[in-house]
C-alpha cells in the first residue's frame, strides 16, 4: 500500500527508507522521543520547520550499534543494482567519494594517470594521497569548443612512458554531457593490470535505460563515484561509491580505509535513505521515468532550436537527458540572460558567457519545462547581439606547466603577490570557475599571463572564481621563493 509519504511504493525494496518513514511516524505520533543528536531533537520551537525530517542514523533509524543492518542492506542492494560487490553510500557527495578512492590507489610519491578536466575534489584528493598526476586531455569538439572524452590512446600511451603508474582516473560523462570511450579506457588500463577510477558524479541515471549510455562499471571500470542529488531525486549531499574488486585491481579494506578517513561520524540518516529511495526507484520505475526525460528534453530542444541562433549540444556522445544551450549564435552573454531568468524566477545549474545548461531531471514535468523553454526564447531576444566566434573557456583548454608536486606546493610556505608579479611564480592554490568547478591552476602550477588573463575574463562575464583566497584576482597565492 503507498501514502503520501511513499507515493510510488519504494519502502518494500528500501529499508533504509522504510526505516525513515516508520521513525518519523513515530515522532509524530509522539511514541518516540529523541535524547540523541541532532541537537534540535526535530523540535521546532526554536529555528522553525528546517530541521523537520532531519533523522539521525545512528539512535535514530537505527541503534548506535547498527543492530538493525539497514545501511549494510541498502549498500548490498545498490551494488546488486550496480552489479559490483562493495558499495558505500557518502553524505559528503561525490567530493568525500573521490577523495576516499584517491587514498585506496597507492601510497605518497606514487604516480596516476588523470584527465586535467577532473573536478576539483578529485585534485584535493591527490593532495591528500600524495599522488603525482601524469595528466592527460580530453579531445576537444571543433564546433562548440567543448571538451569530449579522452582517447584510450593517450592513456595507453601515458600508461607506457609510466609503466610505474598505480591507476587511471577520468571523469565521465564531463559536466556538460559529454562522454567517452569508458570501454576502450578500460582495456587500455587492464592491460597494464591497473584500475580505471571513473567520476561519474552526472551520469547516476545511466544503465537504466537504452537509450542511454551504459554506466561505467557496466563498461569495465574498476570504481565508480556517482553523485545521487545531482540527477536523482536524492538529497543535496548524496553520492554513493562503487567498486568492482574481485579482479584484484582494487583492495576492498584500503577502499573501506580511504572512506572511512573523511567521512563523518555523525551522518544523517534522512540523506543516507534518500539514496536508498532513489536506487529503489531506478530499480523499479528508473526505466519508464527516464523515458518520460527523454521526451522533455526532446521537445525542450525542438522549441528551442526555432530561435534564430541558438544551439543544443546533441550527438551520440551527449548525455541524452542534459540540455546545454549554445549563445554564440545569438550573440547574448550567458550572465546577462540568467539574470533575465532569475529575476523571472528560473534558477539554473549553469550560465558562463557562452552556455546555459539548465537541469532537466525526473522531477520534472511538460509544464515546467515549457515555461522555462519559453523564457529562455523570451531572455535570448532581449539580449540578442552580433554573433560572436565560438572561444574554448580555460576549463577545457588549460596545459598546465608542473613544477612542483600538488602536495608538495600544497604544504610549502606561501606569500600573497600582486597578479603582476605572480606570473612565473608556482601557485600554492587551487583556483577554478565554478561551475564547473574543474581547475584552471592548481597547487604547483606555473601561473601564465594566459591563465590570469583567462580566469579574468571569465569573472568579468559574470562567472564565480571559486576556491581561490582573492577572488577579484588581484593578488594569488605563490609558493615563497
Amino acid at each position: 500500500m503507498t501514502s503520501t509519504n511513499d507515493p510510488l511504493g519504494l519502502a518494500p525494496d528500501a529499508p533504509l527508507f522504510a526505516a525513515w518513514l516508520s521513525t518519523a511516524a513515530e515522532l509524530a505520533a509522539g511514541r518516540s522521543q529523541f535524547f540523541s543528536i541532532p541537537g534540535h531533537k526535530q523540535r521546532t520551537q526554536l529555528t522553525g520547520p528546517i530541521v523537520q525530517g532531519d533523522l539521525p542514523l545512528y539512535a535514530g533509524l537505527d541503534s548506535p550499534q547498527l543492530s538493525g543492518g539497514m545501511l549494510a542492506d541498502a549498500q548490498d542492494r545498490a551494488a546488486a543494482l550496480w552489479g559490483v560487490d562493495w558499495c558505500r553510500f557518502s553524505v559528503g557527495g561525490s567530493t568525500h567519494a573521490n577523495q576516499a578512492v584517491a587514498l585506496a590507489l597507492g601510497a605518497p610519491g606514487d604516480t596516476v594517470i588523470v584527465s586535467r578536466t577532473l573536478h576539483r575534489s578529485m585534485l584535493t584528493g591527490l593532495i591528500l594521497a600524495g599522488l603525482q598526476p601524469i595528466w592527460v586531455y580530453p579531445e576537444l569538439d571543433d564546433h562548440h569548443g567543448l571538451p569530449l572524452g579522452v582517447a584510450p590512446e593517450k592513456v595507453a600511451k601515458a600508461l607506457d612512458e609510466h609503466p610505474e603508474a598505480k591507476a587511471v582516473l577520468v571523469g565521465d560523462p564531463s559536466y556538460i554531457g559529454t562522454t567517452g570511450d569508458l570501454a576502450g579506457l578500460a582495456a587500455a588500463a587492464h592491460s597494464r593490470n591497473v584500475p580505471l577510477i571513473v567520476d561519474g558524479a552526472w551520469a547516476a541515471h545511466f544503465g537504466f535505460h537504452p537509450a542511454y549510455p551504459q554506466h561505467a562499471l557496466a563498461l569495465g571500470a574498476d570504481a565508480l563515484v556517482i553523485s545521487a542529488h545531482k540527477t536523482l531525486p536524492a538529497m543535496g549531499q548524496a553520492a554513493l561509491l562503487l567498486a568492482l574488486t574481485t579482479e584484484g585491481r582494487l583492495n576492498s579494506s584500503r577502499l573501506e580505509r580511504g572512506f572511512e578517513a573523511g567521512h563523518t561520524t555523525s551522518p544523517s540518516g534522512a540523506v543516507l535513505a534518500s539514496i536508498d529511495a532513489a536506487r529503489a526507484l531506478l530499480a523499479k520505475h528508473g526505466e519508464r521515468l527516464l523515458g518520460d526525460l527523454l521526451d522533455l528534453r526532446t521537445r525542450a530542444v525542438e522549441k528551442l532550436a526555432r530561435v534564430a541562433g541558438l544551439e543544443m549540444l546533441t550527438g551520440e556522445h551527449v548525455d541524452p537527458a542534459k540540455l546545454v544551450i549554445r549563445l554564440p549564435g545569438t550573440g547574448a552573454l550567458g550572465g546577462k540572460v540568467d539574470q533575465r531568468l532569475r529575476s523571472e524566477g528560473f534558477l539554473l545549474e549553469m550560465a558562463d558567457r557562452d552556455t546555459l545548461v539548465p537541469m532537466l531531471t525526473l522531477a520534472d514535468d511538460q509544464a515546467g519545462v515549457d515555461a522555462l523553454v519559453e523564457a529562455v526564447a523570451k531572455a535570448v531576444e532581449a539580449e540578442r547581439g552580433p554573433a560572436r566566434p565560438v572561444s574554448t573557456a580555460p576549463s577545457w583548454r588549460t596545459v598546465p606547466v608542473t613544477a612542483l608536486a600538488p602536495r608538495e606546493a600544497f604544504f610549502a610556505p606561501h606569500e600573497t603577490v600582486p597578479a603582476r608579479q605572480a606570473v612565473g611564480r608556482i601557485s600554492a592554490e587551487l583556483i577554478a570557475p565554478y561551475p564547473p568547478g574543474v581547475p584552471v591552476l592548481a597547487p604547483g602550477e606555473v601561473i601564465t599571463e594566459e591563465i590570469v588573463t583567462g580566469l579574468r575574463r571569465i569573472r568579468a562575464d559574470g562567472g564565480r572564481i571559486a576556491y581561490a583566497e582573492d577572488p577579484t584576482l588581484a593578488t594569488f597565492q605563490v609558493v615563497r621563493s
